[in-house]
């Protein structure tokens, strides 16, 4: 029996070479000459998702709007959230204020231009906002972002921030909403269970236990993500990435998509702005938080 909660269903869009874990192997300057498959890959997830009338929340690279203006519109047009995933794929640890005000103010433009529509929401690349830049949340309010959901409150070698709520949460003196992914919280240790390589990485039932456990017993939408190279199986592989990076990059592809569908099926799913921000009932849970 479904929960009756709506989780928050997301999609990174962004193309297999654009990755963090392959930036040391596929240089910038040669994404032009690689084979795109970004615009198939997020064209089949959005078949997907009409099938099962399921509306979600689209971080789409500005690069890629770009090149797949018709990607955009296809999103819009379907009824899906279009929001932003900053414009070049730089970890937001890596740049400096100046670089990423200019990095989010041109991908926000060219959205709206490209949509039509206003843009809402943020995620940094690889969840690259923690305790060390915690500053780039007041630079997205100030331009005009109403949340961001650009943190990951667990311990990893690349990324998170496990101090981080758990759940939704303000900043920038109740102007924009902090929406973290999912974690489950056993013995005081916080377990990712919102998708990615971790959800790739556990049997299914785990991870419908997890998010049946979030919703039930923590009483909380849970959000969840994944990228179009994930549905890839077929995508071309990185010979000289180390084993670690290709483990986690490569790991159940071929079983991800039936997992989605799995996962369509056993819970309610909608866009995290309607979940989050137009919700009745969670707005009366974030305005006691913001009081």
């Amino acid at each position: 029996m479904r929960s009756a909660i709506t989780n928050a269903m997301s999609v990174d869009v962004e193309d297999y070479f654009q990755v963090s874990a392959f930036e040391k192997h596929i240089p910038r300057a040669k994404w032009n000459e690689l084979s795109s498959r970004v615009d198939t890959n997020t064209n089949r997830i959005l078949d997907i998702f009409s099938e099962y009338n399921i509306k979600a929340t689209f971080f789409t690279l500005g690069w890629v709007a770009e090149k797949s203006p018709s990607l955009v519109k296809r999103i819009v047009a379907e009824g899906h959230e279009l929001a932003s995933h900053g414009y070049s794929h730089f970890r937001v640890i890596q740049q400096v204020e100046k670089e990423f005000r200019e990095d989010i103010i041109r991908a926000k433009k060219l959205l709206e231009d490209l949509s039509g529509v206003s843009i809402k929401g943020y995620r940094a690349p690889s969840y690259s906002i923690g305790e060390k830049n915690i500053w780039a949340l007041d630079v997205l309010c100030e331009e005009g972002h109403e949340y961001s959901s650009s943190i990951y409150p667990i311990k990893h070698d690349l990324y998170g921030m496990p101090n981080a709520p758990r759940f939704a949460h303000y900043y920038c003196n109740g102007k924009l909403l902090e929406i973290p992914i999912s974690t489950l919280e056993i013995l005081g240790k916080k377990i990712p269970c919102g998708g990615g390589g971790f959800f790739r990485l556990y049997p299914y039932a785990v991870s419908k236990w997890a998010i049946q456990h979030v919703n039930k017993v923590d009483n909380q939408p849970t959000v969840f993500y994944f990228h179009p190279w994930e549905i890839d199986p077929q995508q071309p592989r990185q010979s000289s990435a180390n084993m670690k990076s290709k483990f986690r990059h490569y790991l159940n592809l071929d079983r991800m998509e039936s997992r989605i569908i799995r996962l369509l099926q056993d819970f309610n799913w909608d866009r995290i702005d309607k979940v989050f921000l137009e919700t009745h009932a969670y707005s009366n849970i974030l305005s006691a938080a913001k009081q």
